[in-house]
């Protein structure tokens, strides 16, 4: 049942509340627990990263978290936003907030637990409409159990709502070991042309491989991270992390958070002990997220970018990592030729509330994807 004064969802076993994002800041260890224990990773939600967001980066002060409990446990959590608009459109929504450097929205959930989740979600959304005219999930995978389970309540439910936009993405996924993978991936005369690359670019000192999954030396790796971000395009056109305070600040805070809790990976391709691509990627069993990589342009001919991802593939011998996603952009001119697998990343609209709420979003949707009907950005 709906209590609309205490705006929570209940019924005998769960309980949903929507509270103030620094409430959460007295509950990480049951936070950390429930991440460890989800249904799906999302690193991006996890208390070392999502506070780190919301504390550093702008405009957060109005963002809530959906806090779910079952059975007295924290067993679910979704960072939430009333929005006046809906993209370039000043339709009022509520939606799950995401930033630009949050590469998925998927809930943290306790296994077991979807269902029900999405249940105490949508009755939340039904009873605190306000002037939202539907429900916006952005960031969702599409081939996890929580949109499975989605998909099922919306059915049961015979809740109305559309995928408003799909990209792919790439993923590794595979049984192959990492030469086999190479092989699959790569034609021999790129893979010839890549060990001429890494003959040539060893003929100019000592070339290593270094990795790491713990926090040592972590600020002088972050320090250098940075650097050569910052040296390359991504300076230049004021959109490395550097470029602004906030997102350097949660750079160094989040994956210190995840080492810390043995969440990071870090590698590094040096000459002569100098960085000339780096990887920090976000280990979350039984996946993995590449978070966010750079290398030196001034060795742009010799690809140290793509000869640090083929040390990456030994990822592939762990056995508590099944996948990994790149955190890519859709047919990236880079990942997308060395990884085959592809991961699906929607947004999804929902009808919430009351049958005129929900006949006037079934309008707008339509109008919506009769515009964009092969999933256009909104």
């Amino acid at each position: 049942m709906f209590d609309p004064k205490a705006q929570s969802f209940r019924d005998e076993t769960a309980s949903l509340r929507c509270v103030p994002w620094r409430t959460m800041e007295d509950e990480i260890a049951a936070w950390d627990r429930l991440a460890r224990d989800a249904s799906e990773p999302n690193p991006f939600f996890e208390s070392w990263y999502l506070l780190s967001s919301l504390r550093h980066l702008a405009r957060t002060a109005n963002v809530m978290i959906l806090r779910f409990e079952r059975a007295g446990q924290l067993a679910g959590l979704l960072p939430i936003l009333r929005s006046r608009r809906y993209y370039r459109w000043p339709v009022p929504n509520l939606t799950s907030w995401l930033h630009d450097n949050c590469f998925c929205g998927v809930p943290l959930v306790l296994r077991g637990s979807e269902t029900v989740f999405w249940r105490a979600l949508l009755g939340w959304a039904d009873g605190t409409a306000r002037q939202a005219l539907f429900l916006h999930l952005r960031g969702l995978p599409l081939d996890g159990p929580l949109h499975a389970a989605l998909a099922h309540v919306l059915t049961v439910q015979r809740r109305h709502s559309e995928v408003v936009l799909s990209e792919e993405r790439a993923l590794l996924a595979s049984n192959l070991t990492p030469e086999a993978y190479l092989e699959a991936s790569l034609s021999g005369k790129k893979r010839k042309e890549l060990r001429r690359q890494a003959s040539r670019l060893a003929e100019l000192g000592a070339l290593t491989v270094e990795q790491r999954t713990d926090g040592e030396g972590l600020a002088a790796w972050c320090d250098a991270f940075l650097a050569l971000e910052a040296s390359g395009w991504k300076g230049k056109a004021g959109s490395a992390l550097t470029s602004v305070p906030a997102t350097g600040n949660l750079f160094r805070e989040s994956l210190q958070g995840a080492a810390e809790r043995g969440r990071l990976e870090r590698l590094a391709l040096t000459l002569d002990g100098r960085p000339i691509a780096m990887l920090a990627s976000f280990l979350t069993p039984p996946g993995a997220y590449s978070f966010k990589t750079a290398f030196d342009e001034n060795y742009a001919r010799f690809s140290p970018g793509v000869l640090l991802q083929r040390e990456n593939l030994r990822i592939l011998e762990r056995a508590d990592i099944a996948w990994t996603d790149s955190c890519a952009a859709a047919d990236h001119p880079m990942i997308d030729h060395l990884w085959r697998e592809r991961r699906t990343i929607a947004r999804l609209s929902i009808a919430i509330g009351g049958p005129l709420r929900r006949r006037l979003f079934g309008q707008f949707v339509r109008a919506e994807t009769a515009r964009s009907p092969a999933g256009g950005s909104p």
